[in-house]
């Protein structure tokens, strides 16, 4: 057995414990960590499988495929939820949340066996930067879901583009982290700037809200 089996059973197997112990939303939330976590364990036989019939090198495959072919895999458990429990849209960013979280997380457990963890500074790194990469691209697709969720055919065609738009910023990752010195240092704070922009962004959004709600209720006591 390889270690992405054993990394894989290791951290499944109390996931699937928790998934029969809970009960509701919480149930939901350990689900689509579940959902990531096999996700990401599927796309790498994929991945490594199109890479050997093509005669690329680990290099070729991380840039050219992976980014295709995980943005794609991670997409399925959204598209499986979205198509047979049609839920309320509030309840897509967390699915998507948890679906990128529980990919990042197998991801970097197997670099850290792949490739041991001689520099602590370059892990933290590329744990915070992966672990946003994941949910940037995870946030561009979902978005993309929310505001087309009205027009099936609009959204089919959006969603096509953002997947698009997903395994670009993807690949556009990989390429610069596959580097070293300054261009991979870029290519990890890349992902992390953009997740701290969204957040500032969202937080304003909401302050905004809540001034014009309180505003509305000062002028309208009743």
């Amino acid at each position: 057995m390889s270690h992405i089996e054993n990394i894989f059973i290791c951290l499944a197997a109390p996931m699937i414990i928790s998934m029969l112990c809970l009960k509701g939303t919480k149930k939901g939330r350990m689900i689509f960590l579940f959902a990531g976590v096999t996700a990401c364990f599927f796309s790498s036989y994929i991945t490594t499988y199109i890479a050997r019939m093509s005669f690329l090198d680990d290099t070729a495959a991380t840039i050219e495929i992976a980014p295709f072919v995980e943005e794609i895999i991670k997409f399925i458990p959204l598209l499986y939820y979205l198509l047979v429990y049609t839920p309320n849209k509030s309840e897509i960013p967390e699915r998507v949340l948890m679906t990128s979280v529980g990919f990042a997380t197998f991801e970097n457990v197997c670099y850290l066996i792949t490739n041991g963890s001689d520099s602590f500074f370059h892990l933290m790194i590329r744990g915070f930067g992966t672990g946003a990469m994941h949910v940037v691209c995870g946030t561009i697709v979902s978005a993309g879901v929310i505001w087309l969720w009205g027009n099936r055919w609009l959204q089919v065609a959006g969603i096509i583009g953002l997947l698009a738009a997903a395994i670009t910023y993807h690949g556009v990752y990989n390429l610069l982290v596959a580097q070293t010195g300054i261009p991979a240092l870029i290519g990890f704070l890349i992902p992390m700037l953009t997740t701290l922009a969204v957040v500032l962004i969202i937080e304003i959004r909401l302050m905004r809200r809540k001034a014009s709600n309180d505003s509305e209720k000062y002028q309208d006591p009743t």
